[in-house]
């Protein structure tokens, strides 16, 4: 029985290939086929069903190890989750359909089939499902130390003033490293007024507003002044719309403008020299 199932797929591959796309493009339309090049479809679905047969063929340990490699394959594709697991579902149901039309499978061994069928798409499931948990756990971390790298330390400008840029989305933990690298930048600097860009920022919502609030405070703590620059028309409305009070903040739209400020608080200004 293990070996009527892997010769079954070898024999009528071409067929089962056919019936499954019929199968996804049903589920998903075209789209399904739009977003991957033909030649990549064929060679995924002859791995796919070359799977089935290794499994049922070879020794546990060569077909994990091709399981494995077919899994991080997968992923690389930017295949998405639910898109991979409707796959393998519809191959499985061709190959259980086939398998019926051609009177492999009858009422007396209905039950020992499905045993054998779920035995080789279990494992590939679950494989499929590790790949994704190990390659989102990867990206989460890689992206962490992104936003890190990102939090630059505070970067003095001209004597006493400073500018702290800000990029990506600043969450509770990458909140306490900006506020650790701005305490430090001020005093290392011996910073007089320092300027918060908010340029790069998407979002700027009540937490994100709670943490700038703090940040400006604690940099009066050590004895300097905090800016807010860089807020477009869309942040604005925002905060406005929160009903965020920034009214202890000096805030400027542009970096520019907010320079001009912060020389004018340290009794400087640029001036233009006739040549």
């Amino acid at each position: 029985m293990h070996r009527k199932v892997p010769k079954f797929v070898e024999t009528h591959l071409d067929e089962i290939i056919e019936r499954w796309k019929q199968l996804m493009k049903e589920d998903h339309g075209d789209r399904f086929f739009q977003i991957m090049p033909d030649e990549v479809v064929e060679k995924t679905s002859h791995e796919f069903a070359g799977l089935i047969v290794s499994n049922l063929t070879e020794d546990g340990q060569m077909y994990e190890s091709k399981l494995h490699d077919f899994s991080e394959r997968i992923v690389r594709l930017g295949w998405s989750i639910t898109l991979v697991m409707k796959a393998i579902e519809n191959f499985s149901d061709t190959v259980y359909e086939m398998l019926w039309e051609a009177e492999v499978i009858n009422d007396s061994n209905v039950a020992e089939y499905f045993e054998v069928l779920n035995g080789w798409i279990r494992p590939l499931r679950e494989e499929v499902v590790e790949a994704y948990s190990n390659t989102w756990e990867r990206t989460v971390s890689l992206q962490k130390i992104a936003l890190q790298e990102l939090s630059a330390s505070l970067i003095p400008v001209v004597d006493k003033v400073s500018v702290m840029p800000l990029v990506g989305t600043i969450d509770t933990e990458r909140a306490k490293l900006i506020m650790e690298n701005l305490l430090e930048g001020v005093v290392r600097h011996r910073s007089e007024v320092v300027l918060l860009d908010i340029t790069g920022v998407p979002v700027v919502d009540t937490m994100v507003a709670h943490h700038i609030i703090q940040a400006a405070d604690a940099v009066r703590l050590v004895g300097a002044r905090c800016m807010l620059v860089g807020i477009r028309p869309e942040i604005a409305q925002t905060i406005v719309a929160l009903g965020i009070d920034l009214n202890e903040f000096t805030t400027t739209s542009t970096l520019q403008r907010g320079m001009q400020e912060a020389l004018a608080l340290t009794n400087r200004q640029i001036v233009e020299v006739d040549e």
